[in-house]
């Protein structure tokens, strides 16, 4: 009889640590939208579900307030199989003092972020200990905050809203030791996720910026080795009808649909969970901002140009370690 060795068996646990992430989002999702269907068409108990919309709308303001983190989340094992699938790790270069707070600016968006909620979403890496007295809060769209339970669930990671409300409550109303992570590039570079590629949509991302000389608060650049190599993509025939598709639909919602694969759920076969492929995170110095209660334009392309030529210098120095050329450069767009 074939047994499976340990080695198989831990394999496994991680594939279906990566594979839950995306299948619990999505049951939930689908469970709540048909349960509520079911409960106000067949049944007498659609009060149950005005009861869901009530406290739904009660909370609309959560995610943009700090939301509402469960450090016992947070600490699951099975954040940590997950991690080691690729595996993960986060690196820094310098401290930083939990006696201010900072903007963490992440590159590169990849095409799930994988390595983002790794590092950030969990403590699965020992965040605490490689930043003490460091609180980290996820910045992400609003959708995942719009069906009830899956907001909760997605909260309990610590993750808020993107929003400029949001940044501003945390940056004021938290106190010290706060680390806003954001992923700037979005889903707009999510065309640019392929292996290899280190194009960086940032030439008109300058938001993070502004918000930045607002508070007076450093902004951290990070850059994760590895990320575009989780999945492949296809590429359309520039020009053809399905590009242009992917040009107009981006046109109209910043959103770049990509035919992206990576591998299933035996080591050789094709599916959409990612290639465990390693992933390293370097977190670069602080570059510190002053505190620009309005600034201009002029002023934001500044800093923003100092922050670019900050994220080159982290890059350039760590790239050859991770099988990057000498040669290769940033493309910022």
């Amino acid at each position: 009889m074939f047994l499976p060795s340990k080695k198989d068996l831990k394999t496994a646990v991680e594939v279906f640590a990566v594979f839950q992430w995306a299948l619990s989002a999505f049951i939930i999702v689908v469970t709540v939208i048909f349960v509520n269907l079911y409960l106000v068409v067949f049944t007498s108990y659609w009060p149950v579900t005005v009861l869901i919309l009530t406290w739904l709308a009660y909370d609309w303001k959560t995610p943009e307030r700090g939301g509402r983190r469960f450090n016992c989340v947070r600490s699951w094992y099975l954040w940590k199989l997950y991690c080691d699938y690729f595996p993960l790790r986060l690196l820094k270069t310098h401290d930083i003092s939990p006696g201010h707070n900072y903007i963490l600016v992440c590159h590169p968006h990849g095409l799930l972020s994988h390595s983002w909620f790794g590092h950030f979403g969990t403590n699965a890496l020992c965040f605490s200990k490689i930043f003490p007295g460091i609180t980290p809060h996820i910045l992400t769209l609003g959708a995942f905050f719009w069906v009830p339970f899956l907001r909760d669930y997605v909260m309990s990671t610590g993750a808020c809203s993107v929003s400029q409300s949001s940044m501003d409550f945390l940056l004021t109303h938290r106190g010290t030791g706060n680390l806003l992570i954001v992923v700037v590039g979005g889903l707009a570079e999510c065309r640019y996720g392929l292996p290899g590629s280190t194009t960086l949509v940032l030439k008109n991302r300058t938001g993070f910026v502004r918000i930045a000389l607002q508070h007076g608060v450093p902004l951290i650049p990070a850059y994760a080795f590895g990320e575009v190599d989780l999945y492949n993509q296809h590429i359309f025939t520039p020009g053809g009808l399905v590009n242009r598709f992917q040009k107009w639909l981006q046109r109209m919602v910043h959103i770049y649909p990509c035919a992206f694969y990576g591998r299933g759920f035996t080591e050789n076969s094709w599916g959409l969970l990612p290639y465990a492929h390693p992933v390293t995170t370097i977190v670069g110095k602080p570059l510190p901002l002053p505190k620009i209660e309005k600034p201009n334009q002029e002023t934001v392309a500044k800093y923003h140009a100092l922050y670019i030529d900050a994220l080159r210098k982290l890059f350039d120095q760590h790239k050859t370690k991770f099988g990057i050329s000498e040669n290769q450069e940033l493309v910022i767009v």
